[in-house]
């Protein structure tokens, strides 16, 4: 078992102040496969601190030097990538091929998107040619306290700790404590690297302690967030004391529409997606509308391809699913499939229970439900498993008013022949992202939501403007 009861502060790896451990838990096996500490204030303080220190010349370096450092941290990160699969596929259940390719993918393309989006960048513009001495400066945050979850570790690790250090920002990373693994070797990459001392820094605990210490800390500029919406106003209310910049990507029940006229593969697709990482995203896409006349075909269709869905260890290599992430976890889906199925919804694939032959770790039974009604409870909240809801519509206008009757609004998704109903229903859908005929988003688009799914984007350009404050100046020295 691994020992990882270290703290990076200031450069290097120390021992916390008082010692409190807390196992990481394999969730294939239910065995812990590492040990870890929890920081209290003094450790949440001393990296707070370094952040501080280190921020005054970290500021003011030039972008060069950042760039530097952030490829020479993308050719470290891509030689131990296997790695990093491991520790992902350990810690959170990821399978093996998962992983390899999309989880640990996503951190290395992230950082090339934000390498690419900052040697264009603009951190001074011009007002117009209406004030020809009028200067728009765009500056540092400060000291940054990133919060992230457990579901895509190194997608959301990179989302933040990537665009922060690019813009000129100090930062105390706190991942989450159920999979902490991937993001202390991360710390041990920009180590590697050779980025100064106190630039990063990391501190492991949970939301109780460290993330609320971080979200209160007086000298914390900002908080960026990645978790469910419950906590994210808790950090908002906690941030307001000290009129922080708060940052938040928050939970989803995304809206897939299907129309009597969607491409043959848009059912499986779907069904794919919504499963994909054991149904552990917040833009899956796990409320299935679909038009009437296809709707029958549909169910079945789901129905089949979820009883064919494999369920397997995380370590074996295919194109399984593997378990979720943690007994808390595995009880709140149990809980409401036996919901949805008290409510009346019609279960057609899986239900309760772990999958055939599997009597040990965290797995669920992939799950589809048809007839599926907007006032029931697994419509309305977020499961986080691998349960699919089916609903049929009968006018276009009735698809966009099921989708929007949500308090989230992260993303939406559309299937169709008709390139103008595609646009026209777009335009509709009350979202931040919306997925046309599988289509998904380029490099550097933003990711974010509307209403209770968060306030801010991630990813490309808008992702380096969350790290960065807007100086207007007049009076700006003519060039000579």
């Amino acid at each position: 078992m691994l020992d990882k009861r270290t703290f990076y502060i200031n450069g290097q790896w120390v021992d916390p102040i008082k010692q409190v451990e807390l196992e990481v838990i394999n969730p294939s096996t239910e065995e812990p496969c590492a040990t870890i500490a929890l920081g209290g204030q003094a450790d949440t303080d001393a990296a707070v601190a370094a952040a501080r220190n280190a921020f005054g010349d970290w500021s003011q370096s030039d972008r060069e030097q950042r760039l530097a450092l952030l490829e020479k941290l993308a050719e470290i990160y891509q030689a131990r990538s296997n790695e990093m699969a491991e520790a992902i596929s350990s810690e959170m259940g990821a399978p093996i091929s998962l992983a390899k390719t999309a989880q640990c993918g996503a951190g290395i393309w992230h950082i090339k998107n934000f390498i690419r989006a900052l040697k264009t960048f603009e951190f001074e513009r011009r007002l117009g040619p209406h004030a020809p001495n009028d200067r728009i400066l765009l500056d540092p945050v400060g000291v940054c306290g990133l919060i992230t979850p457990w579901n895509w570790p190194m997608n959301q690790v990179t989302l933040k700790v990537i665009p922060a250090l690019a813009t000129g920002c100090t930062l105390v990373l706190k991942p989450s404590e159920i999979s902490p693994l991937s993001a202390m070797l991360f710390a041990e990459m920009i180590d590697q690297a050779g980025f100064p001392p106190g630039v990063f820094n990391l501190v492991n605990g949970d939301g109780a302690g460290v993330g609320s210490q971080l979200t209160a800390h007086p000298d914390v500029d900002m908080i960026s967030f990645t978790g469910s919406t419950r906590a994210g106003i808790a950090i908002s209310k906690s941030a307001a004391d000290t009129v922080k910049r708060v940052s938040l990507e928050l939970g989803g029940k995304g809206a897939n529409l299907v129309f009597a006229d969607a491409d043959e593969n848009a059912i499986k697709r779907g069904l794919r997606h919504c499963f994909n990482n054991s149904g552990q995203s917040c833009n899956a896409p796990t409320r299935m509308l679909v038009e009437r006349p296809l709707y029958q075909q549909a169910v079945e269709t789901a129905a089949q391809l979820a009883e064919g869905t494999a369920v397997d260890h995380s370590a074996n290599e295919g194109r399984h699913i593997g378990p979720v992430v943690s007994q808390a976890q595995y009880d709140k889906i149990q809980r409401l499939i036996q919901q949805g199925i008290d409510e009346g919804a019609r279960l057609v694939a899986g239900g309760p229970g772990r999958p055939e032959g599997i009597d040990r770790g965290y797995f669920v039974r992939p799950t589809v439900f048809a007839d599926v009604g907007q006032d029931m409870q697994i419509a309305r909240e977020e499961i986080f498993g691998p349960v699919l809801s089916i609903t049929p519509f009968d006018s276009e206008e009735e698809a966009i008013t099921i989708a929007n009757d949500t308090v989230y609004g992260l993303t939406n998704y559309i299937h169709t022949q008709d390139s103008t109903r595609a646009k026209r229903v777009a335009r509709q859908l009350r979202s931040g992202m919306v997925e046309i005929n599988g289509h998904s988003p380029g490099a550097g688009s933003p990711f974010g939501g509307y209403k209770q799914s968060g306030n801010g984007r991630e990813g490309g350009v808008w992702g380096l403007e969350e790290f960065l404050e807007v100086k207007a100046v007049s009076g700006w020295p003519s060039e000579e």
